[in-house]
């Protein structure tokens, strides 16, 4: 069985993450989406919130799995018995970011492969942070975002 590891922050999940979900799932058996605490970012939403987050938008593809952890890709993979990586990727300046991460993680754990899937063009543009700054100025994250994560994170700006 092919599992693959989709690792990220997902604060928030995207349409552009969901478009690397749909696609990453076909190629692979199991696809875990596997949320983990970045602590060089200020997350808008906890960990238990992203997982709902993505449960709740990843409900049409039926092979995948949302998941989180703390500590080394690696180790996690393993725990996961998978030995593959899927990273999604938007630009040049994303690949030159991930390609030196996969190779980290290969000189950790040669046992592991990254497979870097292009982001559909017209989601290229998305990100997480974009999507934060845009909503923190009141501009409209609609078609960037899914449904129930827009209402949510809305409802998170109006709070603060």
């Amino acid at each position: 069985m092919r599992i693959a590891i989709c690792p990220g922050s997902f604060d928030p999940v995207t349409n552009g993450h969901i478009d690397i979900f749909e696609r990453a799932s076909k190629l692979f058996d199991v696809l875990i989406v596997a949320v983990f605490h970045n602590p060089n970012k200020q997350p808008l939403f906890d960990m238990a919130e992203r997982v709902e987050l993505l449960t709740l938008t990843t409900k049409h593809i039926p092979n995948i799995r949302i998941d989180s952890f703390s500590g080394l890709l690696n180790e996690y993979a393993h725990q996961q018995s998978s030995n593959i990586i899927v990273r999604g990727l938007r630009a040049l300046s994303d690949f030159e970011y991930e390609f030196q991460r996969a190779l980290l993680i290969k000189k950790i754990d040669p046992t592991l492969e990254t497979v870097f899937i292009m982001t559909s063009s017209e989601y290229s543009f998305i990100s997480s942070s974009g999507i934060k700054e845009l909503a923190n100025f009141g501009g409209s994250i609609a078609g960037l975002v899914p449904e129930g994560v827009e209402h949510r994170i809305s409802k998170r700006i109006k709070k603060k």
